[in-house]
């Protein structure tokens, strides 16, 4: 059983509830350590005083803020004496529409819990409130020495409450200093945008995370397995090469093309697309829906179709895979 990373009271208005607050997330980063090149010998961080050159225990460690003329040493227990309370209360200042916090605010989730069975109604509640109410409790906290600003969110389904931190608004960089040829106002032709949306809906999707996996970290473990065995990795392919503006409309062209058709090559797609030749020819199974075929459709109007079907698993098919299920249902109601 995981052990809370903070405890305290969660407050809002008049009612108090004992909760902990615990880790949601891991990382699957394979960790290395550092050693000496040409050796197995570690090489490990240590608090050195840069004056005598010897270690110090954490114990004789405090904190120095620099003045520019001299250091003003704080102690551990003095962060905590100015703000008595702050750093075992979560307190509720109201409640938002979360869709008006912007995604750049979030930072990292936990799980927050009831700390004992008897406060189980009270959490419950709050729970199903907040739900009902499809909107988040913006509250502040310290924890380890520094203040956060969190969103509290409800999960009807697992009866869940989860703490999202949030950066404060002076913590958010503005774009135009930071990036230097971030564009302004750019004109795009008509065909150009046309061309994008049909790009976007022919590569419409459902959100699934479990379609999902990190392959670089696979690649990390194959390379270990690999140089452990005494064996070579295939090198992975160089990165493709940026589209400039005289070919952007060609290069829309063919990805909505090899998006239609995901089993084409992108040279194939691309000669598809090309306004010289004639269209392909349709696929050899041809089911009709009011006038159209389900080949002629884009991704997007397929997977709406699979949806009112209830085709399974329809979110990570492609576009011919679509077909096929839709093909499929039609055939055996027929």
């Amino acid at each position: 059983m995981a052990r809370p990373v903070w405890s305290g009271v969660l407050s809002f208005g008049l009612v108090s509830l004992p909760v902990g607050l615990y880790t949601a997330t891991d990382s699957h980063t394979i960790r290395f350590h550092q050693l000496q090149r040409g050796t197995a010998d570690r090489i490990r961080n240590k608090r050195i005083n840069e004056r005598t050159g010897k270690e110090v225990a954490l114990d004789n460690i405090v904190k120095g803020f620099d003045t520019g003329d001299e250091y003003v040493l704080v102690e551990p227990a003095e962060l905590d004496e100015i703000a008595p309370g702050r750093s075992q209360s979560l307190d509720i200042t109201g409640f938002v529409d979360l869709e008006q916090v912007e995604p750049i605010y979030f930072d990292k989730t936990y799980y927050l819990g009831p700390r004992g069975e008897e406060y189980a109604k009270a959490y419950s509640l709050l729970v199903k409130a907040l739900a009902k109410a499809n909107r988040a409790g913006v509250a502040t906290f310290v924890m380890r020495g520094r203040e956060y600003l969190v969103a509290l969110k409800a999960d009807d389904d697992l009866g869940l409450l989860t703490v999202h931190t949030l950066h404060w608004a002076d913590e958010i960089r503005n774009p135009r200093k930071e990036i230097p040829d971030l564009p302004g106002a750019t004109k795009v032709s008509e065909q150009e945008m046309k061309m994008a949306e049909q790009l976007i809906s022919a590569l419409a999707m459902d959100w699934d995370p479990e379609t999902f996996r990190d392959t670089f970290q696979e690649k990390v473990a194959a390379l270990i397995e690999a140089k452990k065995a005494g064996k070579s990795v295939e090198k992975a392919e160089p990165p493709a090469k940026a589209t400039n503006a005289v070919d952007l409309m060609e290069a829309l062209r063919a990805s909505v093309a090899r998006a239609r058709s995901p089993k084409d090559t992108g040279e194939k797609a691309t000669t598809a697309a090309s306004p010289q030749r004639k269209k392909a020819a349709p696929a050899k199974k041809r089911v009709t829906s009011k006038g159209k075929s389900l080949q002629s459709l884009t991704k997007a109007e397929l997977y709406k179709k699979a949806a009112a079907a209830h085709v399974p698993g329809r979110s990570t098919m492609t576009h011919d895979q679509l077909v096929a299920a839709l093909t499929d249902t039609a055939s055996s109601r027929s």
